[in-house]
């Protein structure tokens, strides 16, 4: 009886406040069962009478889906105060957060909020905060039934009667939490908590944390170009950034980057944050942390590198603490501002093999892209990743798989169990071929063969005219990269797999030279490092007409420095084409040729020097850990004696 009772009253009228949402917007009204139709609005004050009515969700198009009040039994609604005078006690909403948070589904947090009698608002925000975690997914919710669900609607239905009441907390919060519901915008409920927000904005009352919430929730609603939002910035700039708490700070970082920030807005105040964020950096917590780095990413503060080397000192002691997510922010971060902390890669080695086995696939991914974008050779990360890849990669997305084994490509690095990796990899390719993008395979196929794994199954029909079609149309063009890499592929069928007998690639798919300013197959020589080769090669062989530099083979490859020898081993001149019997091929490898932390050589250098043994030359290697301990001209020739020339007895010129 009293819930008919309840669902015959009438809708209560909107008073017009503020006037942004209730001037432009229509009012949808739906019935049970039916499908929410919008009905233009004959003013402000007006809102179409609906006896029945119920929360709903589709997939976001473009932004949110119906929602309205509704009516409960008296009795089986939760019941929580609205008044700051009569709140639940301080330990009283910490241990519900705490509950909260531990709910692994909605059914639970249901099963909670079933369990509470007496609610504040921030409780009741938090609630369909927590909701928003457990099921949303990109633009829509994965179970849109939830929200009608009693005591959902009935808190809803609270929200939206009692707005006038709800703190300045409560009330951004619950908007946000509708928002991310998303819930329709028209509905009552909505314009409702938009108008009491336009109304205590007015009072310019708000804290700046209240501020961002708002802001985050008018920017989900209207977009970078919300009237309420512009006010929100207009309050914010009017505040020091250096008289800001540490939650204050975090909050405005995420609401610049949500898009208010973007195309240099707001310079002056970000550049006033980063100031303030670099003296507080000691406090942050591993939230905070990864928060400030997502925003910079966000941004590109490429100017920040002293916050950037300050948040990567602090991450080091929050690396056992990080959330799956944060971790993966910060190691994006870290990334994009090209920056990396020996005591963070050590505080990573003992994190990773604890986590290999239990986190979640893309932070795994990134983990492995981290070390890999940072020439960072951990076998006590790699071993860790290996053996859980051979567990895990069934359910990894191709791209995961890919950057697994790129990493390895390109670090030079073969794993203890590399029979099991490359039986799963060629597992996952019979499998799952068709689902990998043309760039993607060709960038795992590549990155096989430089750690000596031959995909010979799988290169035929990447020569394929119909892959190689398809690699076109996905790249709108095969850009110098990408051919180098088809190039180098096709060498390495022809160098090391002389059984293969499959398609072979077209001439008008090769490339001359490996070399480029683009993203190389092999990488330039160090100009100091190989001037002050070539001196001591002019000391050692007397004139520099004896030996040729940056020499481009027939095969692609270039030759840093080339000597001919005779048959009876005397060194001809560069320009000599004749009665060349012996072709040395010196190999100046500086820093960017070895991983950082280790002298073992980049996979695609690896690859290099097997291939031009194959075609012939003698590869000489001179690495530049070796080369600067010499530090006199009278070493460097004996040195270069020595290497080049081992068994000969070299005359004074």
């Amino acid at each position: 009886m009293a819930l008919r009772l309840i669902q015959g009253l009438p809708l209560l009228g909107i008073r017009c406040r503020a006037g942004p949402v209730c001037r432009r917007r229509l009012q949808r009204t739906c019935t049970a069962g039916q499908r929410c139709v919008p009905a233009r609005r004959k003013g402000c004050g007006h809102v179409q009478d609906s006896r029945t009515r119920s929360l709903t969700t589709i997939v976001r198009e473009p932004l949110f889906v119906a929602t309205s009040s509704v009516g409960l039994h008296r009795d089986s609604v939760p019941r929580f105060r609205l008044t700051q005078l009569h709140r639940p006690p301080v330990a009283e909403e910490e241990g519900f957060q705490g509950l909260l948070q531990s709910c692994s589904s909605s059914k639970q947090v249901l099963k909670l909020l079933g369990s509470v009698e007496i609610m504040s608002d921030t409780m009741a925000a938090a609630v369909l905060h927590r909701v928003a975690d457990l099921e949303g997914d990109g633009n829509a919710l994965t179970d849109p039934s939830v929200l009608e669900k009693d005591v959902i609607r009935a808190l809803c239905f609270q929200l939206e009667q009692d707005s006038e009441r709800l703190t300045d907390a409560g009330l951004v919060s619950a908007l946000l939490a509708c928002t991310r519901l998303f819930l329709d915008p028209w509905s009552t409920l909505m314009v409702r908590l938009v108008s009491e927000s336009q109304t205590r904005l007015d009072t310019v009352q708000m804290s700046v944390g209240q501020l961002c919430t708002l802001g985050r929730a008018m920017l989900a609603m209207e977009g970078p170009g919300s009237g309420i939002l512009e006010q929100v910035m207009e309050q914010i700039q009017r505040q020091k950034p250096s008289q800001w708490s540490l939650a204050d700070l975090v909050a405005v970082y995420r609401l610049l980057q949500g898009g208010v920030g973007g195309d240099g807005k707001y310079r002056d105040l970000l550049n006033a944050m980063h100031t303030h964020a670099v003296t507080v950096t000691s406090i942050m917590g591993p939230a905070a942390v990864s928060a400030v780095l997502h925003a910079l990413v966000a941004l590109n503060q490429m100017q920040a590198t002293p916050l950037v080397i300050n948040l990567c000192k602090q991450a080091v002691r929050h690396v056992p603490s990080f959330t799956d997510e944060e971790l993966t922010h910060v190691l994006v971060a870290l990334m994009h501002f090209g920056h990396s902390d020996h005591y963070f890669v050590e505080a990573m080695e003992k994190h990773v093999p604890t986590m290999a086995f239990t986190s979640d696939a893309e932070t795994v991914s990134k983990v492995v892209q981290f070390f890999s974008r940072r020439r960072i050779l951990s076998t006590t990360v790699f071993d860790a990743v290996a053996e859980s890849f051979v567990y895990r990669a069934d359910d990894y997305s191709t791209s995961q798989v890919v950057r697994h084994i790129t990493a390895f490509g390109k670090l030079g690095y073969l794993p203890p169990n590399a029979g099991q990796v490359f039986r799963k990899v060629e597992n996952i390719l019979r499998t799952r071929f068709s689902h990998f993008q043309p760039r993607m395979l060709l960038n795992l196929l590549h990155a096989c063969t430089l750690v000596e794994r031959f995909p010979v199954n799988f290169v035929s029909k990447v020569f394929s005219s119909y892959f190689l079609q398809q690699l076109q149309d996905q790249d709108a063009g095969l850009n110098r990269a990408v051919l180098a890499q088809l190039t180098q592929l096709y060498m390495t069928v022809k160098l090391e797999c002389p059984f293969y007998e499959g398609p072979r690639l077209l001439p008008k798919y090769r490339v001359k030279s490996f070399l480029s300013s683009a993203r190389s197959v092999e990488t330039p020589v160090d100009p100091h490092l190989y001037n002050s080769v070539k001196t001591g090669l002019v000391d050692l062989l007397g004139e520099r007409s004896y030996f040729g530099s940056k020499v481009l083979t027939q095969y692609c490859y270039t030759l840093d420095v080339e000597i001919k020898l005779d048959e009876e081993g005397y060194v001809l001149p560069a320009s000599h084409t004749e009665d060349v019997f012996k072709r040395i091929a010196l190999c100046i490898d500086g820093h960017k040729r070895f991983t950082t932390n280790k002298r073992q050589l980049l996979g695609k250098e690896a690859i290099k020097q097997r291939h031009l043994r194959l075609l012939g030359y003698e590869v000489v290697q001179i690495p530049y850990y070796e080369f600067e301990k010499l530090h006199s001209k009278t070493s460097v020739v004996e040195y270069l004696h020595q290497k080049i020339f081992p068994h000969t007895y070299r005359l004074s010129w």
